[in-house]
This record gives structure tokens, sequence and C-alpha cells, in this order.
């Protein structure tokens, strides 16, 4: 898999939403939808020597996700999430603490395998703790395409774990929030454009994507911005919908498709996963297919309508919802 392999590093869990226990984690969730848009992925994570963990890894396998880079711990259990809120909402987490996945251990093997994948995939949520945040920084060391989903989430959102981050980022993407709390941190005003461009221009990051829930996104790329009003849809649970985008994002920037078509499809995965329960739904792959290879949007996701309302820069309000 030498120069193809697509690696997601951190936090491999279970999501227990109102409607059932779900297989998550937002590196294991983009690994998922890039192994349904037909890219080699490993996960590197850590589980408990327990009956979730071997579930965990049976049904990564069954997802395509390699699996061999998971690492079993004697002591500490499964990751575990609790998470609450409805359509109308983000959602909100209780994170248990510690389990396996905030010891990720660095190894030879592991390293090799970094030094020759094609791009690594990463978050700040599995930084809070020491031995997991080492592995990650030691691992972006990689000549690898790194990719950075800031994914901040309370009372884990650590400024400078996300400038570190920011430092070896090749690609990152963050909501609408998320661009707002990174403002403030780093003295970047304007509107959304501007942030965009002076975080590329102040950590040396080539593509910065922003997302805006029901409204779509935009995305900052070598000096060019492109933004897309996003797709009407029934929206279910919101759950992984930012990392279904983001997969299908990376996908677009490996296969050199132009910005328009990265940020359509983007949008457009993110709406189907909404209208779903789990953010991993089990027609994922066909879901996918269809869509790298062409699919309409209405045969795609049920006929959504694409706003077509370009919206000006927000202002600094409320966070907004969604991806």
């Amino acid at each position: 898999m030498s120069g193809s392999e697509i690696l997601c590093i951190g936090e491999m869990l279970w999501d227990a939403l109102p409607s059932g226990l779900f297989l998550g984690g937002a590196p294991f969730n983009v690994g998922c939808h890039l192994r349904a848009a037909g890219l080699p992925v490993s996960m590197v994570s850590r589980v408990g020597s327990d009956h979730l963990g071997e579930e965990a890894v049976r049904r990564a396998a069954r997802f395509g996700v390699g699996t061999e880079l998971i690492q079993v711990d004697a002591e500490l259990p499964t990751g575990f999430v609790r998470v609450t809120g409805d359509e109308t909402s983000e959602p909100e987490y209780e994170i248990v603490e510690p389990v396996a996945w905030d010891a990720i251990a660095t190894d030879a093997s592991l390293v090799r395998r970094a030094a020759a994948a094609r791009a690594i995939v990463f978050g700040s949520l599995a930084q809070r703790n020491r031995a997991t945040r080492e592995t990650i920084q030691r691992l972006c060391e990689s000549s690898a395409l790194k990719v950075f989903d800031v994914n901040l989430r309370a009372p884990h959102d650590d400024r400078e774990i996300v400038r570190r981050s920011l430092e070896c980022a090749d690609v990152v993407k963050m909501n609408e929030a998320e661009m707002r709390r990174l403002a403030g941190w780093f003295a970047l005003g304007g509107s959304d454009r501007d942030v965009a461009s002076a975080l590329s221009a102040a950590f040396g990051c080539a593509t910065v994507c922003i997302t805006r829930g029901r409204d779509g996104a935009a995305l900052w790329r070598e000096g060019r911005w492109s933004d897309h009003p996003g797709f009407e849809v029934e929206v279910r649970d919101t759950v992984g919908a930012g990392d279904a985008f983001l997969a299908v994002l990376l996908a677009g920037l490996l296969s050199g498709a132009p910005d328009g078509a990265l940020l359509r499809h983007a949008n457009l995965i993110g709406a189907y996963v909404v209208t779903q329960f789990g953010a991993v739904p089990v027609d994922q792959p066909a879901m996918t297919a269809d869509l790298l290879g062409g699919a309409a949007p209405s045969e795609a996701v049920g006929r959504p309508a694409e706003r077509t309302r370009r919206r000006a820069a927000r202002p600094r309000g409320p966070a907004s919802g969604g991806p």
C-alpha cells in the first residue's frame, strides 16, 4: 500500500444515540467514508480488551478499513460517548475518560506506515492525553498530506494543541463556530474568507474549508475562494455529517477535482448522512460510489433542492449547526 494508503488516527468509540448504539469517532467515520469512496484506509487507534473493543475491530473490518494498526489496551476500556440532541440543534457529547484511545502508542511499524502513507487524517480531540498527542505529533513528521479536522469538543478545546496541529497541517476543516474560536485565539478578523486566507498564510496550510451546516460550505484553496449554498433535506441525525464531508473533500483533493466539484460533492454527502441514523449509514458505499461516479443529486439523496441563495459573510453571532 506504500504511497496510496490513508491513515486515520485517533478516537474509535461507541456513540450512544437516542436511536441506538453506533460505532464512531470522527477519524473512524472519515475512514469508513474514504473506504466507501474506494480508497485504501487503515485506522490507527486503541480499544480495550473487552467486548466493545472486539466488536469495534470486527465492524471496522466489515467496512473494509484496515485494522492491523488498532492497538488493544489491557487496562483501559473501549471509548464510549453519550450523545444528545435533535434535528434542531448541534449534538451534545459526554465523552467518557480515560479510555483506550487516550493511550495510542508509537512503535517502529507505525512510524514506517506513516512515512509511506499518502495522507494522514487527525483531529484535536484525540490529543487531549499526552500519550496519543505525542504519537500524532510523531506521525505528522511524515511527508504525507496532513489533514486536520479541528473538531473542538469542550472541555478538550485547547488553543496550544490546535496551534501545533495547524502548523503541521496541509488541509484544515472546521465549522463556523470553530472558525470564530480560532479567529479569536489567533487574532484573525474580517469575513469567513479573510479568516481562511489569514489562517492559510499564518500556518502554511494551502487548503482551509469552513462548513456551514444547512447553509453549505466554503473553501480557500491555494489562494482561490469558492462556496456552495448547500442542499435542502429532511434532517434525522446530524452526527457524522462533517466526517462524511471531510472524506469526500479529501477524496476530491487527492483526485485533483476542481474546487466547485469538491464542495458540491462534499455538501451532497453531508446532506445525505443527515437524512440517515448514525454516522455511517449501512448503504453508504453505494451512495458514495454513485456520487463520485457522477450520479445526479436527485438520484443520490432523494431529490434535495440545491439552494439558490448565495450567502454574504456571516456576522460573528451564535454558532450554527451542521457539519
